[in-house]
């Protein structure tokens, strides 16, 4: 639709949204990926890389070798391990992908770091930020290549926020809002409900809005949080306040005892972005909306799949071009971001064992 046009101070600009500058994720090389853990996210993974990348299963490494051996099966991997070790020795695998309960991120990235892959870990990057921090010095120690696999950040539609961002075509940006509640306990995963495991609302759902908050923001000046704790004693449902290093506001929620509408929104003060439920998927419309509540310009996105296989690409033209990181998803930012779920389980009262 035609955009409207509204006075600036420095004279009437027409608003409207900026196309996409996100690169075909087929036309990116292809490297050999060792996936470990392949539980329901790694599915997910592989069947993203095989229909939309030409990138290789090499290598699958679980705890059980049936289970790898069936994911092998399944995806057309090259070799199924029955350890985590012998998937990461693999000679032929040039990156890993870690699917595991955040509880072994740690331990499984610093075993690729230690074998010199470069890995891609599911999010949250770690169960906490001292974690996060242990491997980012490892990778920036052996010069090994580290991403957090936030998958929303590599999104075409994501591309277009940040370019609003940039352009600052929404004015100064004051507020973000924005939720992620699923209907998962009780009845869903068993992982969720279980303390060492990492369960719980907010390292699986509530680090969506956490971490949009945070790209919008640039950085988080405090955090403030109340919750609802389960019987096992995870977090059942957070409610989440942010003040940005530039004043601004987020107001944050995240639950796993009901559907919530999962949207979000961007608000300035010359227009403000709405990002359809689920905000976080690779298919949800994107509105620029006028002060005035009229609708500017909208971004429907074409890639209304899961989206996965857009991160993967991102990962094999740093690692081809010899890069240690994303500035799409810093490993500072990961660190960062990491920090503020920290502040939110201690003022919820959440500890997982071994901390």
């Amino acid at each position: 639709m035609a955009a409207a046009v509204t006075d600036r101070q420095d004279g009437p600009v027409a608003l409207s949204l900026p196309a996409p500058r996100t690169p075909d994720p087929a036309s990116a090389p292809a490297l050999r990926w060792g996936i470990l853990a392949p539980g329901g996210i790694a599915h997910a993974f592989a069947s993203a890389l095989r229909a939309r990348t030409g990138q290789q299963l090499q290598a699958v490494g679980s705890r059980s070798l049936p289970r790898a051996e069936a994911f092998a099966r399944e995806f057309g991997v090259r070799t199924a391990y029955g350890s985590y070790a012998a998937a990461v020795a693999d000679p032929d695998v040039d990156v890993v992908y870690i699917a595991s309960p955040h509880s072994e991120h740690q331990a499984l990235a610093l075993l690729a770091i230690e074998a010199g892959k470069p890995v891609l870990v599911e999010k949250a990057f770690t169960r906490n930020a001292a974690e996060a921090s242990s491997v980012v010095d490892a990778a920036r120690a052996a010069g090994v290549f580290a991403m957090e696999a936030m998958w929303t950040r590599f999104q075409p539609r994501i591309d277009v926020v940040r370019q609003c961002l940039e352009q600052g075509l929404l004015g100064e940006v004051h507020t973000v809002l924005a939720d992620h509640g699923q209907r998962l306990h009780p009845g869903g995963p068993a992982r969720l409900a279980q303390p060492e495991l990492a369960g719980g609302a907010l390292l699986d759902l509530g680090i969506y809005p956490v971490s949009f908050a945070h790209l919008v923001f640039g950085g988080f000046e405090s955090v403030s949080a109340t919750g609802q704790l389960t019987e096992l004693g995870v977090d059942a449902q957070d409610a989440i306040t942010v003040t940005a290093t530039n004043g601004g506001l987020g107001l944050l929620g995240t639950t796993m005892l009901a559907k919530t509408p999962t949207t979000a929104s961007i608000s300035g003060t010359e227009a403000r972005l709405e990002l359809d439920g689920d905000f976080y998927s690779a298919g949800a419309a994107i509105r620029l909306v006028d002060t005035d509540g009229s609708e500017l310009d909208r971004f429907e996105p074409r890639d209304r799949d899961h989206g996965l296989h857009f991160q993967a690409a991102e990962v094999a033209r740093r690692v081809v071009a010899g890069e240690l990181e994303s500035p799409l998803m810093p490993l500072d930012e990961t660190v960062a971001i990491m920090t503020a779920l920290d502040q939110v389980r201690a003022q919820v009262g959440v500890r997982y064992p071994g901390e």
